[in-house]
């Protein structure tokens, strides 16, 4: 699966969004995106539900946050 690693560390809100948003439109079936943020991003949630996009929170080693999304099966 090609993941596309999204680096959004450090970055006054509301960019992470935008930038996370613009990425999204660009992630092809069979993709993931992961995210790496301060923080984690709780409102981003219920966006991608909206979506039909998948999503793992893990505690990343390097950045506060690690968010792997892609879509869900027959979306």
């Amino acid at each position: 699966m090609p993941e596309t690693v999204l680096d959004v560390r450090g970055l006054p809100p509301p960019e992470p969004l935008e930038r996370v948003l613009d990425a999204l439109g660009a992630l092809q079936p069979g993709d993931q995106l992961r995210l790496l943020i301060d923080i984690e991003p709780r409102p981003l949630y219920a966006m991608l539900d909206r979506n039909d996009l998948a999503h793992r929170t893990e505690r990343g080693p390097v950045s506060g946050y690690e968010v792997t999304i892609w879509a869900r099966a027959g979306a």
